[in-house]
């Protein structure tokens, strides 16, 4: 059977990590940002849209 194509994020670091709290630094590494103006795509499943969500004052997010 053809395996789905899984709908993907870009998402591009857009404010800087400094002075932010610790969670919020170690989200952004985890999406794998570290960068300004740096984009990464990741998978859209809950986990990805759940750290997004914890760092989208920091981030543009397309679909």
């Amino acid at each position: 059977m053809a395996k789905k194509k899984e709908k993907m994020l870009t998402i591009k670091l857009v404010r800087s990590p400094y002075g932010r709290t610790q969670p919020q630094r170690r989200t952004l590494e985890a999406l794998g940002l570290r960068k300004i103006n740096q984009t990464v795509e990741r998978p859209a499943h809950p986990s990805v849209l759940g750290m997004v969500e914890r760092v989208k004052h920091l981030v543009e997010v397309v679909e």
